[in-house]
This record gives C-alpha cells, structure tokens and sequence, in this order.
C-alpha cells in the first residue's frame, strides 16, 4: 500500500483544518437560536470567521490539535505493524509542517517529544472486518474538553438534582448534569458521546466511540433515541451558551451508546467535546491505500466566508476600550464585565508550566503593567531562524487557579486572557491588587493568530514550545472583560442561574 502514509497525513491535515459538514450545519443551527446582539452571538461571530480563516490558510482550527485518536477497520490479512508506521511517520510530518501543535508529555519528566510521539501518543485502534476496504476514522480532542468528561457510578447523588438511581432517570440526570459542570470550559457550544455500562475503561472507550457518529444519524435503539432527544431539548434550556457567556446554544450534539454490565457496576461515561469538533475519516483502497471517500462530509459544504459578526461593540451592550500595553491600574479599575478590549502592544503566553515556575522563581522578563495570554501557540520557524504564530487561541485557565492570584502581585501583572474563567483566589486577587480577567474565544486560534503581528522573543524554550513564555507583538487584540476588579464574575453568575435551571428538571422523570 503505497499511498497509505501519505493518505494518513491527507486525513490528519484536513482534520486539524477542516471543519465537516455535519458540524458546521451544527453550528449555523447554533448561530439561529442565539439572541443578536449578546456577548454569546458575538462569540459565535468569531468562531465562524475563525472557521473560514482555518480553511483559507489551511492551517489548525484550533491551536490545541489534541490527542489524535484513530479507528481503524481493516480486511482480514492487512498488515498492521506496516500501517502503524506509516501513520507514525505521517504523524510527525504533520507536526514538523505545523498541521500538529506537538502535545506528546512525559508523564514522569515533563519533557515534551517535540514530534507528538510517545507512549500511548498517538492512540490507535484496529478491528477487522470482512469487506476489501480499509475504514480510517481520526478525532483531534483537544485537551480543555477532555478535561470536561465525566464518569458516574450510580446510585450517586448530584449536585442540584438529587439522587440518580440506576435507571434511565439516574441516567438522564448524569447527562444534564455533566453539560452544566462544563459551563465554558470545555468551548461550548459542545458536542457529548455518552457510555451507558460496561467497566470503568470500557464505559468511556464508548463515550468517545459515540463521537464517531453523525451529529445528524439517528439511534437506532428507540430509549436511546429518545434519551438523545430529551437532553439537547432541556441541556439548551440551562443558559449556559456560547463560551459560557450565558445564551441559547449550549449543547450542538448528543450521541449514547450501551453495553452491558455487571451487576455490582453501573457507570455512566460522558465524553465533552468542543464547538472545534475535528473528526474526519476516509475509506481506502485495500491495495494501494489511496483514498477512495472521504466520511461526514455529505451535503453541502458551509461557507462562513461571509459572515462579519464578530467580538465587536456594534450591538453589545458593552464598550469597547482600547488599551496598549503596559496598562496602568487606574486604565484595569475602569473596566467591568461586558465592556470589550481591544489590545495593542506586547502579550506574554504562560501556561502550567511557565505559572508553577514564576510562584518559585524570578520572572525572564519585566512584567510590571503586562498581560498574561494563556496560550500554547503553534510555532513554526523559518529558514531564517525566525519564528511565525500558525495558530495561538486561549487555553482553559482553571488549570491556572491555584498560582494565578500569587503571580499577578508578585510580578504587577495587570491582565490575563484565557478562556473558561477563573475561581474566588484569582477573582479576590483581582479586587485587591488592581486587575482583570478577559475572556477570549477558545478555538478561534486562527482568529488570534492574525493579530500577532510579531513574535518578539521566547524565554523558557526548555518547557517545549506550547509550555514557552512567548513574547507577542499584538494589533487589534479583542477579549471580553468577564471578571473585573470590582468582585463581578460572569463566569460565577452563569454557573448560579444554570445550577438553578438544572434543578428545575430534578422531578421531571424521563420514561
């Protein structure tokens, strides 16, 4: 098979790339139920421009290309050591070319691979079957939502909506549930596969099995299909929405599988999945490997090259305020939450690693007055020796919660970008020491990227390029003031009205 490798390297840039079909229906959908003019219609603005920006430079959606996990169906006989090279070696090809933003960690050392392999990376399973093809399917789940997935053992109790037995309706609860502890950290509006028994690891080997599935196929098990239908009606009912902002479009997908179990055991799995659901699959030909269809992509494509709506003041009720770094105190006390800001000037990335170093070390550079982006870009350099930005949306700041509040005092930072919101140390912090969280929209890596005119400089290369403290020369800038230095949090304000909303299904039992 010739071509294989080289066809594996095909599936592995147009999934980093190329939103299918059936998820950009989903998300157009998303775009009609949200209320113009919100901060969550704004955001929604964003991510279709950031979509048709990734198709124009063909480069990554989303700058977190996550774990690529491959299904394989092979003919009885096909060699699969040979087929595990090859899609090893197209895996590194993709990251040196940039298609891949290197993720591969020693668990032990911290030391990244540099050409996202390792042990357990990539993940790749194979099934034979009887027919003379060969059936690739590729996920790119990126680590913010894989954060998000949860596992339940019923009975349980759950936080707002009581006890969940093991029955359908302790089922129904798990999924409600497990999209309200999401909120915007995972990238809403999401996509969820959910497991129904099995063992612990087969449970969630299922949830991220339904994933697989057409956002537009229908269950073929009538309970299932019903349960499906029954949590994106009442799961978009919790106003969550885009981002986490609040809003109408929560949940874009839900898909629910299952197996049997033991009788001392009752799990069940959920599998979060981002609005950036980048999943692709082809069907090969046995001999020569080349590629014979491509998966999901039926019907008409989605061109968002159209659409202007984007993170802008035109119908936000918030200001719009343009800010050049380094920012004073007084310009940080003047902002509150909804007001958009625009940023120029230079932006600093720190992630895990760069944030655990500056509690116990001294900071590379002066950071009095500047703005923390909590990103892990993907960089490519050039035949000169000079770096370029491929791909540089905002990370999950949560991960950030237990250093960040220390950090900004002990160095004067007046900023943090990120995505998802922060807890009551970073929001206290925010009030005492004169600063300000500022959500930008996750996923939109393409979107950021263009407004990185420079890359200044990097200290701390050693952490591996996505864990640097990338120095960025930005224009144009813009995030949404969603903790402020007054005490106010939207992030904290939307998870109360959609606990609140949650527990209104407590007594509705699903038969």
């Amino acid at each position: 098979m010739k071509k294989f490798r080289e066809s594996m390297y095909t599936l592995i840039v147009e999934t980093s790339t190329n939103l299918p079909n059936d998820v950009r229906r989903a998300i157009v959908k998303a775009k009609e139920q949200e209320n113009a003019g919100t901060t969550a219609a704004l955001a929604l603005g964003t991510i279709s421009k950031n979509i048709s920006m990734a198709d124009y430079n063909v480069s990554p959606i989303c700058q977190d290309t996550g774990m690529p996990t491959f299904e394989i169906k092979v003919p009885v006989g096909a060699n699969q050591i040979e087929m595990k090279k090859a899609i090893l070696d197209a895996i590194e090809k993709a990251t040196k070319n940039g298609n891949l933003r290197p993720n591969s960690v020693d668990s032990l050392t911290g030391e990244n691979s540099g050409n996202n392999l390792g042990p357990g990376t990539p993940i790749i399973h194979f099934e034979q079957w009887e027919k003379d093809e060969i059936d690739v399917r590729l996920i790119l789940k990126g680590g913010g939502c894989e954060n998000k997935n949860i596992q339940y053992s019923l009975p349980t109790e759950i936080e707002g909506l009581g006890r969940a037995g093991r029955d359908l309706d302790g089922i129904r609860k798990c999924i409600l549930h497990s999209v309200y502890q999401a909120q915007g950290q995972g990238c809403s509006a999401g996509f969820i596969g959910v497991g129904i028994g099995g063992d612990r690891i087969s449970s969630y080997s299922l949830a991220k099995e339904q994933l697989f599935r057409s956002v537009d196929d229908v269950n073929v098990n009538e309970n299932l299909r019903k349960l499906e239908e029954y949590v994106m009606e009442h799961a978009n009912q919790l106003g969550i929405g885009t981002m986490g902002f609040g809003g109408e479009a929560t949940l874009l997908g839900c898909k629910i599988g299952a197996l049997n179990r033991l009788p001392a055991s009752f799990f069940v799995s959920v599998a979060y999945n981002c609005w950036a659901f980048r999943r692709l699959g082809v069907t090969l030909d046995s001999t020569t490997g080349e590629i014979k269809e491509w998966l999901y992509q039926d019907g008409d494509k989605i061109d968002f090259s159209q659409d202007k709506s984007e993170v802008t003041n035109q119908e936000n009720k918030g200001r719009e305020v343009v800010l050049q770094a380094p920012i004073t105190e007084e310009q940080i006390r003047d902002l509150k939450v909804g007001d958009v800001v625009i940023l120029n000037g230079t932006i600093h990335t720190g992630r895990d690693a760069i944030h655990h170093h500056l509690v116990e070390h001294d900071a590379p550079i002066d950071l009095n007055g500047q703005v923390i982006y909590h990103c892990g870009p993907v960089m490519l350099k050039d035949e000169n020796g000079e770096w370029h930005v491929k791909a540089a949306g905002p990370t999950t700041s949560i991960r950030e919660e237990p250093y960040q509040g220390d950090v900004m005092k002990k160095f004067g930072i007046r900023a943090v970008i990120g995505k998802g919101g922060m807890g009551p140390k970073t929001l206290k912090a925010l009030q005492e020491h004169g600063g300000v969280y500022l959500n930008a929209i996750g996923g939109a890596a393409q979107y950021y990227a263009d407004c990185i005119k420079k890359v200044e400089g990097v200290d701390l290369l050693e952490f591996g390029i996505p864990e640097a403290m990338w120095h960025l020369r930005v224009e144009g800038f813009a995030a949404i003031v969603t903790m402020d230095s007054h005490g106010n949090s939207l992030h904290a304000d939307v998870d109360k009205t959609s606990l609140e909303k949650l527990s209104q299904f407590k007594e509705k039992v699903f038969k």
